[in-house]
């Protein structure tokens, strides 16, 4: 998940638990969609040597249900708008237009085609398929969908900044124009936040209901509240037959809980197992990722100590990035390089030096608060360790510890004077600017730093105005280095995830960008 980006915690009430739904009538599958199109999605993120298969018919009925240990339980009542999407996603409930191959390039889903009309215009054009309600996913279903993503408030993440209207063109067209030039907006239509959802789903004035209508190989079943979710094989999947019949969800956020969950059998998969967890797993059951997850100092630019350029670049110099991936992450993490980590594999060849730092200055004895969450367990650890450096390069350091729910606005509002936490730079778009844009700029949603300055607005909006992929990336190289010379932000490790995975279990979805998990090949 991104920086986690749970609600605050006045939304975090667990929805009431709720009855096992009856499955609506089936339609007949598209049996020649589905032998076609399979391999499109199913296959992006498989790890390697895993055979996903191809008995997705009768033996796929007999495969057992999968048992899953996830990190994060729903805040927001399983909405698509906000941190939760990435449960549907991973999950295999919802899908949008486009997905993001293993490169990160848009790749069709619900869309099977697009091309860029104009400037603001795109035409999609619809694949066949089915709501899991058994209703069609028709033109006029799909604008309906991403008009109501439009509405949401907060808005998704995806959309942040951006102004877009969708409408029905024909029996398989859907019409998206921008209020200004979107060169990315098929990479944006990949994120969880803007899933198509059937009509159903919004009958319910101010809610969205993912249960029973959405599109992927599974169908939402069974909620109960922030504990445990039951999913079913929707049968007319347009990418083909899952070969698990349902997926059986468990909410566990104590990490050493899942990692223990998994040993003793309870579950098949368990994502996110802490490191001090990994090495008590045997070795085949360990599947390591490297991440677009990066783990990052956030300077307050705006207030407090750290409006000083020299002071910034004090505690800049006093962070041992190296010392972090060794020791906190055991060596499941990758020392600080940038924004963009190993991940991104344009990145490295492509990186620019900052340049127009500001000298270090001696602290003597500048005091700060520093805050981060308890949510990913290795945090709290990041940041006694920081502590330390920056207390022997002469700062005296206050240490804040919270639930991500009851940290979050305070360090958007800028009342900490430094917060470390962890961000998957691609998670909301694909899209390496659009990260920059929020987290950086003067009008960003998602600024910790508190960062404005002219230069950084500058290089972000030309790498904004950039349509061809390279030369996109160039400008977003720049555009980082410009954050960078800032020291609003100091890249401290990228992360490597630790999936556990049963011996019996194949056909897991290691995904980079953290949206995949289960698939139609997911199956023990």
């Amino acid at each position: 998940m991104r920086f986690a980006r749970p609600a605050p915690l006045a939304s975090r009430t667990p929805p009431a638990p709720r009855a096992r739904l009856a499955s609506p009538p089936r339609r007949r599958p598209r049996l020649l969609a589905a032998l076609c199109l399979a391999p499109l999605l199913t296959g992006c993120f498989a790890a390697s040597g895993e055979d996903e298969g191809d008995d997705r018919g009768s033996a796929a009925g007999g495969r057992a249900r999968l048992r899953v240990a996830l990190a994060f339980p729903p805040a927001e009542n399983l909405s698509p708008y906000g941190a939760d999407a990435t449960i549907l996603s991973r999950l295999g409930v919802t899908e949008g237009l486009t997905a993001l191959d293993a490169n990160g390039a848009a790749a069709p889903a619900l869309a099977a085609s697009w091309r860029r009309e104009d400037d603001r215009t795109w035409l999609f054009t619809l694949r066949e398929a089915v709501f899991q309600d058994g209703s069609d996913v028709t033109p006029a279903a799909v604008a309906a969908s991403l008009t109501r993503a439009t509405l949401a408030r907060p808005a998704p993440a995806a959309l942040a900044g951006v102004t877009l209207t969708a409408k029905a063109d024909g029996g398989t067209g859907v019409r998206v124009t921008t209020a200004r030039p979107d060169p990315v907006l098929p990479l944006r239509l990949s994120s969880p936040s803007l899933a198509v959802l059937s009509p159903k789903a919004y009958a319910k004035k101010g809610a969205v209901d993912p249960v029973g209508t959405a599109t992927g190989p599974f169908e939402l079943t069974e909620v109960n509240g922030a504990t445990a979710a039951a999913l079913d094989r929707f049968d007319d999947y347009w990418g083909g037959l899952a070969q698990a019949s349902g997926v059986d969800v468990r909410f566990i956020a104590d990490g050493s809980a899942r990692a223990n969950a998994l040993r003793t059998g309870q579950v098949d998969v368990a994502e996110s197992i802490p490191v001090a967890q990994a090495a008590g797993l045997d070795a085949d059951t360990r599947r390591e990722t490297a991440t677009t997850r990066t783990t990052s100092l956030h300077l307050n630019t705006r207030s407090g100590v750290f409006t000083d350029p020299a002071l910034r670049a004090a505690a800049r110099a006093a962070v041992d990035a190296s010392a972090l991936a060794d020791g906190v992450y055991e060596g499941h993490a990758d020392a600080g390089a940038g924004v963009y980590g190993p991940a991104v594999t344009w990145a490295a060849s492509k990186r620019v030096q900052p340049t127009g730092r500001a000298r270090p200055a001696a602290p003597g004895g500048a005091s700060v608060t520093l805050a981060t969450y308890d949510n990913r367990p290795e945090l709290p650890e990041v940041a006694q360790v920081l502590k330390q450096q920056l207390e022997k390069a002469g700062f005296t350091v206050k240490l804040e510890v919270r639930e991500y729910a009851r940290l979050e606005t305070d360090a958007l509002a800028g009342k900490f004077d430094a917060v470390v936490g962890a961000r998957n730079s691609l998670l909301d778009t694909g899209d390496p600017v659009s990260l920059l844009a929020s987290d950086f700029t003067c009008a960003g949603g998602y600024n910790l730093a508190q960062l404005c300055d002219k230069g950084v607005d500058r290089a972000v909006g030309a790498a904004q105005a950039v349509a061809d992929t390279g030369g996109r990336q160039d400008a977003a190289m720049a555009a980082e280095a410009a954050v960078l010379g800032t020291d609003a932000v100091v890249p401290l490790v990228h992360q490597r995830v630790v999936t556990g995975v049963d011996d019996d279990v194949s056909g897991v979805l290691l995904d980079p960008y953290e949206r995949t998990l289960v698939g139609t090949g997911t199956r023990r």
